[in-house]
């Protein structure tokens, strides 16, 4: 590639997660660039239409949301990380929408302002991860069996908060003894591990203290 690629950051997103694990996976050198959301360069809205990060530099070609970066991604560099049957890949499209979803629900669930909304968005959570439980292969460890996948790399930053929340706060989802095994697959490997800063729990735990919900108050 002509281009190192750079990808623009927040610390704590864990949609920039994502692309950050297929990075490693895949061994590309790259550039990070983190900003504060709340208060962006100017550059930053030149390149990023929503407002959001990631965005992906290559040269001066800025592209913009994750499934899209990683669709990217997996088409330029190897090994691929998309399963190559049509129907197989277009099912995990699918679930890596769904994943999105979750992760909003699991924000929903830490910053509810009362026990009662918190108890509601928890429940959602764990009725949305039952819907995963027939579709993750049985025998393991990752979502489709033995090799990975980048539907594996949306769902650790998922897994990987429910573990810091479970070891911080004692609040942990009832799951699903296979989504579990998933789960402690993807937080042993080295490029989930090396996908957030070194600070990560203590900046993560500090950002949801001051949005002044119920479960770290």
């Amino acid at each position: 590639m002509s281009h190192q690629p750079k990808l623009i950051s927040f610390k704590l997103c864990p949609f920039v997660q994502r692309s950050v694990i297929a990075l490693l996976e895949k061994q590309v050198d790259f550039d990070m660039t983190h900003i504060q959301l709340d208060d962006p360069p100017e550059w930053f809205k030149q390149v990023s239409p929503l407002g959001k990060v990631p965005v992906l530099m290559v040269g001066d070609t800025p592209v913009f949301e994750s499934a899209v970066i990683l669709e990217y991604l997996d088409e330029v560099y190897s090994p691929q990380l998309h399963p190559n049957d049509p129907l197989t890949k277009a099912l995990h499209r699918s679930w890596i929408e769904y994943c999105s979803e979750l992760i909003m629900t699991q924000y929903k669930m830490f910053t509810a302002d009362t026990e009662e909304q918190y108890n509601e968005h928890k429940q959602n959570l764990e009725n949305s991860f039952n819907r995963l439980i027939d579709v993750v292969d049985k025998t393991g460890p990752f979502f489709s069996g033995d090799k990975l996948s980048l539907i594996d790399a949306t769902y650790a930053p998922l897994f990987m908060r429910l573990a810091l929340v479970k070891k911080e706060c004692s609040v942990e989802l009832n799951l699903d003894q296979r989504l579990q095994a998933w789960s402690d697959a993807l937080l042993a490997l080295d490029s989930v591990k090396n996908s957030v800063v070194e600070d990560f729990d203590e900046l993560f735990m500090g950002f949801m203290g001051r949005q002044g919900g119920f479960l770290f108050s």
